[in-house]
């Protein structure tokens, strides 16, 4: 009976010292295959600097590396466990299947990613609005495309929505439109105050030149004539330019004294009163 007992011990002792030296060796081998990959990464990141490659290829190529690398060394790791790449490979293909349908997302992730390295829609630093995500390109993944918000969040797009919707590259013309309105009073000389500000609008910091900007009466209102102010500027400057133009138009109309315009509401209310 005790012999029995050993014998079992033993077996024991034996399986528990076989798997753990197995899973030691998994776990040095997967260590030391991240810090490699890491290694290589960083070179492969030196390499395309150094040979100037554009950030939105470099990204990319980094990624795709990325993904192998970590595929051969997960699958060095199985090897240490007995499991050998062609079991592991005709397990795939036996769920072959479920893994399409499950990965069809993915895979559509992964056409559309090279299709925009090839398009080149945008790139790295274009101001976008891709995947209804509006912000800062930061990089183009193998799967996802990482955005930055007006608002500095970090914002990951699948590759696959954003290259079946409509993108908006604002980065890609020299210049673009700042869109505001100036409401004034009826009794407002509309001509003096379109010259005054298509001066003042000049010397705003970072408004191009050419063209020049537009103050031009948009519409009418009960209060009066609405002018559109419409300066230009690169997308860079959008912001800054937008903020600089809202303070032009009031401290401008302000010094040429007009009566404020009236609230149309209290129009309204004062004509239907009368009648």
């Amino acid at each position: 009976m005790n012999e029995t007992i050993q014998k079992y011990i033993d077996l024991a002792v034996q399986l528990g010292m076989s798997v753990g030296l197995k899973i030691l060796g998994a776990l040095v081998l997967w260590i030391i295959g991240r810090i490699v990959i890491r290694a290589v990464l960083g070179i492969l990141d030196r390499s395309l600097r150094t040979r100037k490659i554009d950030d939105t290829v470099s990204k990319y190529l980094g990624s795709v590396a990325g993904v192998l690398l970590n595929i051969l060394l997960l699958l060095s790791v199985l090897s240490v466990f007995g499991i050998e790449t062609t079991t592991f490979a005709g397990l795939l293909a036996a769920a072959g299947v479920a893994i399409g349908v499950a990965w069809s997302g993915l895979l559509s992730n992964l056409a559309s990613g090279v299709f925009m390295i090839v398009l080149r829609p945008f790139k790295v630093g274009d101001y976008v609005i891709a995947g209804g995500i509006e912000g800062t390109v930061q990089a183009i993944g193998l799967f996802v495309t990482a955005i930055d918000t007006p608002d500095n969040v970090r914002t990951f797009v699948g590759n696959g929505k954003i290259f079946s919707d409509t993108i908006k590259n604002f980065s890609e013309n020299p210049y673009r439109r700042v869109e505001l309105v100036a409401q004034l009073s009826g009794q407002a000389d509309v001509h003096k105050v379109i010259a005054v500000l298509k001066e003042k609008l000049k010397a705003i910091p970072n408004v191009a030149k050419t063209p020049a900007p537009d103050v031009e009466v948009l519409t009418f209102t009960l209060a009066g004539p609405v002018l559109a102010v419409r300066p230009y500027c690169h997308t860079e400057h959008y912001w800054a330019v937008y903020f600089a133009t809202n303070q032009v138009i009031n401290d401008e109309i302000g010094k040429l004294g007009f009566p404020a315009p009236a609230n149309p509401v209290l129009i309204t209310e004062q004509k239907r009163a009368a009648a």
